[in-house]
């Protein structure tokens, strides 16, 4: 049931609850009212119904027929979101999530900028003028 202590906390273990209900909807009411899953299950082959699962619901990976698969995917991120939540890692997506990418803009000599700002020079004039031809 809901109620269990299985069911409040995240499972690292050898259990998987199950949990039924009468429709699509159904199911995606109870993931939307609960903390972001580490891991979505999706049995079927309706790929509307798969699509409205993948688009309506929030989750760490997907396994699509199967259960677990998407964790050892080198090619795809892993992580979760929310409480769950610690950026994904994995293969190109790791090496982002773990690495800062610093930005760096060298300004040339010559400064367009310069250009833009008075005190206006007759020589910028010059150049404007040349420009407005082209635009």
């Amino acid at each position: 049931t809901p109620d269990m202590k299985i069911m409040q906390e995240e499972i690292f273990g050898p259990l998987l609850p199950i949990v039924a209900s009468e429709t699509l909807d159904e199911s995606l009411d109870y993931i939307q009212k609960r903390d972001r899953p580490l891991a979505l299950y999706w049995m079927g082959e309706d790929k509307d119904k798969r699509d409205k699962v993948l688009t309506e619901s929030i989750s760490g990976g997907v396994t699509i027929n199967d259960c677990a698969w998407h964790v050892i995917q080198e090619d795809i991120p892993f992580g979760g979101v929310g409480p769950s939540g610690m950026g994904a890692y994995h293969g190109e997506d790791g090496f982002r999530t773990f690495s800062h990418m610093k930005g760096v803009f060298f300004q040339s000599r010559f400064s367009s900028g310069k250009m833009m700002f008075p005190p206006y020079t007759e020589k910028t004039s010059k150049l404007l003028n040349i420009l407005k031809k082209f635009v």
